[in-house]
């Protein structure tokens, strides 16, 4: 009778890590191009002394900047959950005419420069435009004022909770649906408990996106809005008037406020994803 003779298994140790040329170009081309510019920025916000940066952040032109900017922003991002959730169950769960048109229309705002965006919406919304004269004897003006910049925000930052939600209502099964329903469950109920859990991942990473989408924009904001201060001037503006006044501090400083609010907003993208990854699995 043979024995067999146990033999320790071989671990298998991590391979060292080696600078490839992969390697070695991406990080040579994430330096020039995102960490030099980053760090140049606040290297010149460090040149201003604390109380004058304190000064020109908290002014308040500033402070009126960033009430348009993010509290617009947050109201656009509301907004475009209730109705880019709407938008992507239309075009994953019915089929009709001019069903890859109007899916493909969605992407528009992101193949469209901003600054034709703009020109558009002020083509429409202007007081002789076409939707615009419709409003105008009701009271209600859209081009150059702050709701000019909602709708920009809105145009621009559609896409990213469409684009979100549609693989998740792609992969979802009806089959549990119709369970809810045969159960004795509303729509309403059926929505709320079994297809809004596994959607709110996605939705508020699209929200998250199209939230600092719209922080960010420029080229239509610009030129739908009046962009006078306290009415309807945005952060990204306040920074081009203060470099045509070559007050390069004042660009500066409101830029390294836009900058670390990006990076906390980047940053909560980033959980985010990481809860709907363990979400998903």
């Amino acid at each position: 009778m043979a024995v067999s003779s146990t033999q320790p298994i071989p671990v298998r140790k991590n391979p060292k890590f080696h600078l490839t040329w992969p390697w070695r170009i991406t990080i040579t081309y994430m330096t020039f191009m995102l960490f030099l510019p980053v760090a140049a920025l606040f290297l010149r916000a460090a040149t201003v002394s604390p109380a004058e940066f304190w000064q020109i952040a908290t002014s308040p032109v500033a402070l009126s900047a960033y009430d348009v900017t993010f509290v617009t922003a947050i109201f656009v991002a509301s907004v475009n959950a209730v109705f880019g959730t709407l938008i992507a169950w239309v075009l994953v769960r019915y089929d009709f005419p001019l069903k890859r048109f109007v899916d493909a229309a969605i992407d528009l705002p992101f193949a469209l420069p901003t600054a034709v965006a703009g020109l558009t919406l002020v083509s429409v919304y202007s007081e002789t435009g076409w939707v615009g004269s419709l409003l105008t004897p009701l009271g209600i003006r859209v081009a150059f004022t702050r709701l000019g910049v909602g709708v920009a925000m809105l145009f621009i930052s559609l896409p990213f909770v469409v684009r979100s939600l549609q693989p998740v209502l792609q992969e979802l099964d009806i089959d549990v649906e119709e369970a809810a329903w045969s159960l004795g469950a509303s729509r309403i109920q059926t929505f709320w408990r079994v297809v809004l859990p596994p959607l709110l991942p996605a939705l508020l990473t699209g929200v998250a996106l199209g939230f600092s989408r719209a922080v960010g924009e420029y080229g239509s904001i610009v030129i739908i809005a009046s962009n006078i201060a306290f009415k309807d001037l945005i952060a990204s503006v306040l920074i081009f008037q203060r470099l045509e006044q070559y007050d390069y501090a004042g660009a500066t400083v409101i830029g390294t406020v836009l900058l670390l609010i990006s990076l906390l907003i980047l940053v909560g993208i980033n959980l985010l994803q990481a809860w709907r990854r363990r979400y998903e699995v």
